[in-house]
């Protein structure tokens, strides 16, 4: 398995959708520490751009109207690798299920692997890295690793319009440049079974 990102020397991009109540006052803070973002809940962070407008389709759910890029720092991603688990049970991870859902419960981040998207959001055969944040990584995303926060909606929808009109390659070309990540990940959660 392989983290694909948009990324340069100190840090590298993740998405979240949201409603415009949270989003709005982010992109104007340059923060997710706003009165609507609840650090007590698990928050999820996307590095491929193509699944964020899979899961939010295309910026149009409710609640997840406009999406959002989060420049994160590559440390807080490291942290969050080095405390995580696999959101479930692999038999060449984890000695049993008991062990493995000791460790879920202990763990601030879990780590799910899912089916990377086209431009027509069907499945392709690789897989995109869905990283779960609860406990204590959510206050270090919020007060340590977000260093810049971009509202990404309306490229998202000059997007789609192109797919629509089957100007795929103009697509193509729209989309944030992610290449394989380097990583120090424990190589637990990098296993073909995750998938």
């Amino acid at each position: 398995m392989l983290i694909r990102a948009a990324y340069d020397k100190h840090t590298l991009t993740v998405y979240q959708a949201y409603a415009p109540g949270i989003a709005g006052p982010a992109v104007a803070q340059q923060s997710l520490a706003v009165p609507a973002f609840k650090v007590e809940r698990m928050t999820w962070i996307k590095p491929s751009f193509l699944w964020m407008m899979y899961r939010s389709g295309w910026a149009m759910k409710e609640h997840q109207e406009r999406v959002l890029a989060l420049k994160i720092r590559r440390t807080g991603l490291d942290w969050a690798l080095q405390h995580a688990c696999l959101s479930h049970f692999v038999a060449t991870a984890h000695p049993n299920p008991l062990a493995w859902k000791e460790q879920l419960q202990a763990a601030p981040v879990r780590i799910q692997w899912d089916p990377e998207r086209d431009l027509h959001l069907n499945p392709l055969p690789h897989r995109a890295i869905q990283i779960g944040l609860s406990g204590e990584a959510v206050p270090r995303l919020v007060h340590e690793w977000v260093v810049e926060v971009t509202d990404v909606t309306d490229q998202a929808h000059e997007i789609q319009a192109l797919v629509q009109a089957g100007h795929l390659q103009a697509a193509a070309d729209r989309l944030p440049k992610e290449t394989v990540y380097p990583t120090q990940a424990l190589p637990h959660l990098l296993l073909e079974e995750a998938c």
